[in-house]
């Protein structure tokens, strides 16, 4: 049985080059879909260092890539994140996709809105120089951190529940849709997947892919749904599913070199 075709899927917070990054995951959540668009939600990276992208980061980008290719006829569209501000210059040539600071579109019979939504952390957006330190120490934490990064884990539920910083990026949200006729918002940055609803207004944040709920989101004529990932038994990474090659070439089959001359374009 083919999978269910949706119109969008939402996918945020990969955190490419962090150890806690289940980017094979989001790679199978990819492949094993079929949609018309997909927002890549922003903080698909860690940080701008791309020395520390494993093979499996490299497949993921890779896979992004071919589906960038103009005879798939799907729109891929990358909302910048605080982790990964400063790429929307090279991305355009590494993975053929655009970056945008939010995106818009109609669908349904309604504005829908895409950003990140770290805009509306206080914190964060009145402390950049905070939020970069505050990177490169999450990022050494990892690497000095026990089997199942707990003490990793245990500052991300800090951020999300202690902080409450998921009902400030709900209510920021859907007061910027409101100013923006928006019937539907939808952001990532929390890494906490949930769904609010105030004056016919939806928030839906998409969650994320470092900790231990890997979650996306779904957009068809049924409506909007937060889907947690489930690893399929039967799974394989070789196998190729109908939308992998309906359109493939050879040359949209070459993956993205972990050689490439942007390993490090950071300052």
């Amino acid at each position: 049985m083919d999978p269910p075709v949706y119109d969008t899927l939402i996918l945020s917070d990969v955190h490419l080059g962090a150890d806690t990054s289940h980017a094979r995951e989001a790679t199978r959540v990819l492949k094993e879909n079929r949609f018309q668009r997909l927002i890549l939600l922003g903080d698909i990276f860690a940080d701008l260092n791309f020395r520390r992208l494993t093979k499996e980061h490299w497949k993921f980008l890779g896979f992004i890539r071919k589906l960038s290719n103009p005879k798939r006829g799907l729109e891929v569209v990358w909302v910048e994140g605080n982790h990964d501000q400063g790429l929307a210059d090279i991305m355009s040539h590494l993975v053929g996709v655009r970056v945008y600071q939010q995106y818009v579109w109609e669908y349904g019979g309604l504005r829908h809105l895409a950003i990140h939504g770290h805009q509306f952390d206080r914190l964060l957006a009145n402390n950049l120089r905070l939020n970069y330190f505050g990177t490169l120490l999450y990022l050494q934490l990892q690497r000095l951190d026990l089997k199942g990064k707990p003490v990793a884990r245990f500052i991300d539920r800090i951020n999300t529940r202690w902080l409450r910083m998921s009902h400030k990026v709900a209510a920021g949200a859907l007061f910027h849709a409101r100013l923006h006729k928006a019937g539907r918002i939808f952001c990532g940055h929390t890494h906490e997947a949930m769904h609010q609803e105030k004056e016919d207004i939806h928030y839906y944040n998409a969650g994320g892919w470092v900790d231990e709920r890997l979650t996306y989101v779904t957009i068809d004529p049924t409506g909007v749904r937060i889907h947690e990932y489930r690893a399929r038994p039967d799974y394989k990474d070789s196998e190729t599913t109908d939308a992998d090659s309906t359109v493939l070439d050879a040359n949209d089959e070459l993956e993205i070199s972990q050689d490439a001359e942007y390993e490090n374009i950071g300052n």
